[in-house]
């Protein structure tokens, strides 16, 4: 599987503060824009896989969700998630 329990313990400890952390806000984010990463190169390889692509909008959903939140709690945060994910807004 593309996404094992190290890897998630990563992305969060990088994150989220720690690595039990996993209701951060930014742990969360990471870990989306992890998989939208991964779904979007199966997604260039594989064009006629629907369900793949219905999932990968949800997920972007998700994260928006969640940048929206960050971004009226606290708008620092917000901004240092984006820059360090790359994520264009």
């Amino acid at each position: 599987m593309y996404l094992s329990k190290e890897t998630k313990a990563e992305i969060f400890a990088k994150h989220g503060g720690k690595a039990e952390n996993t209701g951060s806000a930014e742990g969360q984010i990471a870990l989306f824009t992890f998989r939208i990463n991964h779904l979007t190169g199966h997604l260039k390889a594989n064009r006629h896989d629907y369900n793949t692509e219905r999932s990968l909008v949800k997920l972007v959903g998700k994260r928006r969700s969640l940048l929206d939140y960050l971004k009226k709690k606290d708008i620092n945060r917000y901004r240092e998630i984006i820059k360090e994910l790359n994520i264009r807004k």
